[in-house]
């Protein structure tokens, strides 16, 4: 199929957007899949392995974060001058590779480098998919469809939690992570030779300089802008705990209520997959719906979406059984998510067309360092702080802990709103 950058601005039917959309929806739910796996195997590897949470905390998180995050700014920038979908199809092929390799691993280093390998391959995924969906959408709908893009978040944890949590019941840990890895390599031979590589600025009918802006150049001109920092900063503080109950709320459930890991997969999995995606969609359509009206409100949503979320989380980690803490957790999990679309899409909003794809891995960088590195291990250590004074029940607490960051959060958020209009990029 004829490469897209090689047609006129314009041509992509609504039919060939959709497509392009749908595709990398299913791949970002590979993404997810593949790296969230290791959250609902973390019991049976801690027992088999004979690990402490410090070192599942690492797993889950530095170990996979330093090198995504970091390995992601230079593979934009290299998509920003290529072929995105080619970078994306690699990045694809690479992380699958890996998440089967880590069902190999007979100690905590073997495993360590297979997690790595993860980071490095999904480190080319969003960056690139990003900057190709900021081109095939207007502006007017691209917090809608970046929304609908990061259901791959949800989508990802639900399958990747009932697969995970039922395949250790029956096989064990070691076939769950092969069985999940493989099919990722068939999805990226699809990538490959079916999406069509969309013209830079196609969807505003913009065309992109010559000159491609440096990396140090991408972030000095991001960071100057008020709102990004702001919005950085509280994108980061929300994933720090996200990721931190994404990641430790399956040991919670069996550690201080004896669940089982096929019934936690199917359970947490649901309320991940579904709220957790209506929360994202919901997020992106109602900052499109009040944004228009006040700009501020791209980013105010996600503020008010905090605040209220927050002190349920007391009745997340309180709760005396099981079904009282997994239905408090339905509504955190729906609002803690409507920051994903409308973060991605007006960080887009603030860049020239030649600077979209680093930009969206800067943030990822500042998001996933904060969030997905820190927030794991943060929890990891406070659990073994606790553990002498709470045995079994210390993760409760330093679960609990955690989901206080969110109101920090919102502020930041606040803040970022009251600027974003001056600060977006109109030409």
């Amino acid at each position: 199929m004829q490469d897209a950058n090689q047609e006129q601005h314009g041509v992509f039917s609504p039919a060939v957007r959709n497509y392009a959309l749908g595709v990398l929806v299913v791949v970002y739910t590979f993404n997810f899949i593949d790296r969230q796996i290791l959250s609902i195997l973390l019991e049976p590897i801690k027992q088999d392995l004979g690990l402490s949470d410090s070192a599942l905390g690492m797993l889950t998180g530095f170990a996979f974060a330093l090198f995504y995050a970091t390995l992601g700014i230079p593979i934009a920038r290299f998509a920003d001058r290529s072929n995105r979908r080619n970078l994306i199809a690699w990045a694809l092929a690479i992380w699958s590779a890996m998440t089967a390799v880590s069902g190999l691993a007979q100690n905590f280093w073997h495993l360590l480098l297979a997690r790595i390998g993860v980071g490095v391959g999904e480190a080319g995924c969003s960056p690139s998919a990003h900057s190709m969906l900021a081109d095939y959408f207007p502006k007017e709908n691209r917090a809608t469809a970046l929304g609908i893009y990061s259901l791959g978040i949800p989508f990802g944890i639900l399958f990747g939690f009932i697969a995970g949590g039922w395949l250790n019941e029956f096989f064990g840990w070691r076939v769950a992570f092969f069985i999940v890895g493989v099919p990722g390599l068939l999805l990226a031979i699809l990538v490959r030779f079916t999406l069509r590589e969309p013209p830079r600025g196609m969807a505003e009918g913009r065309v992109a300089d010559e000159e491609q802006p440096t990396i140090m150049e991408t972030f000095r001109f991001l960071w100057s802008k008020r709102s990004f920092r702001h919005m950085a900063v509280g994108g980061g503080l929300t994933a720090f705990v996200g990721y931190g109950v994404i990641t430790w709320v399956p040991s919670f459930l069996i550690r201080s209520y004896d669940m089982n890991t096929g019934d936690v997969g199917t359970y947490l999995g649901l309320i991940l997959g579904i709220p957790g995606g209506i929360g994202i969609a919901l997020g992106g359509y109602l900052a499109d719906r009040y944004g228009a009206r006040d700009t501020r409100w791209y980013l105010w949503i996600v503020s008010v979406a905090l605040i209220a979320s927050t002190p349920l989380f007391f009745g997340v980690y309180l709760s005396n059984t099981a079904f009282a803490s997994l239905m408090f957790l339905i509504l955190p999990i729906l609002l803690g998510n409507f920051y994903q679309a409308t973060t991605f899409s007006q960080t887009q909003g603030l860049v020239s067309l030649r600077m979209r794809s680093v930009a969206a891995a800067v943030l990822l960088f500042i998001l996933n360092m904060i969030g997905l590195g820190a927030g794991p291990q943060a929890v990891g250590i406070l659990s073994d702080v606790l553990q002498p004074s709470y045995g079994d029940e210390s993760l409760r607490y330093a679960l609990l802990i955690l989901s206080t960051v969110q109101i920090w959060a919102a502020y930041h958020y606040y803040q970022a709103g009251k600027s974003l209009k001056d600060d977006l990029v109109t030409d």
